[in-house]
């Protein structure tokens, strides 16, 4: 795939999709789940695909997946949470791989435009960008490299990339995405059916005044 170029002297962040969890409280992996009649691992590929992300890659565990448009990592260690998942991602991105985007499989309502305001703030030299909800930071988290190593040590049990950015708080640019994303989770039944009701709202027409 060709790298596309951005401003500033900056090359394509990858994509790198966190999909290796079993869904306990959900009762199934989140990676398969379909909503609107697309897994949840394909609609996040295609989100960060669509954003500009080159490469993309999927960390799978507790259900092997295969994607078209990705680069699927297994992660035999998936059980010890999501730090295992983010360590096996950002061990496999390409040695040149000067930045990447990290999200989370079961938030179907981040999207491309949320990634690209991440990916502006790192065309005008952000270190790290987080997407903030309500003025709380939330994911997509965008890192540059020299943040992979650090954030990888410090990346245990389900606390993925927060330890280090509660740590260093200064390098980090806030990025508002209350207008274009939503940072739902889907981790349980009661979760999905709240997803699906509103998704059948926003589908139904309004009845005429």
């Amino acid at each position: 795939m060709t790298v596309r170029s951005f401003g500033h002297g900056a090359e394509s962040p990858a994509g790198l999709l966190l999909a290796a969890g079993e869904g306990r409280r959900l009762g199934r992996p989140k990676a398969t789940l379909e909503l609107d009649g697309e897994r949840l691992v394909d609609r996040g590929v295609r989100m960060l695909r669509d954003a500009g992300c080159s490469p993309v890659l999927v960390v799978a565990g507790a259900e092997p997946v295969e994607v078209i448009g990705a680069v699927v990592v297994p992660n035999a260690d998936w059980r010890v949470g999501m730090g295992s998942s983010l360590r096996a991602g950002l061990a496999a991105l390409p040695p040149a791989c000067p930045a990447v985007v990290v999200a989370l499989v079961d938030q179907p309502l981040v999207t491309s435009a949320a990634v690209t305001r991440l990916i502006t703030a790192y065309e005008e030299g952000a270190e790290i960008a987080v997407a903030t909800y309500g003025g709380a930071p939330r994911n997509p988290v965008l890192l540059r490299a020299g943040h992979f190593a650090a954030v990888a040590e410090t990346a245990v049990g389900d606390t993925g990339a927060r330890a280090y950015l509660r740590a260093h708080p200064d390098r980090i640019t806030h990025v508002p995405c209350d207008d274009v994303a939503a940072p739902d989770d889907i981790d349980t039944p009661d979760d999905l059916l709240s997803y699906e009701r509103d998704a059948f709202s926003r589908r139904s027409p309004r009845p005429r005044s």
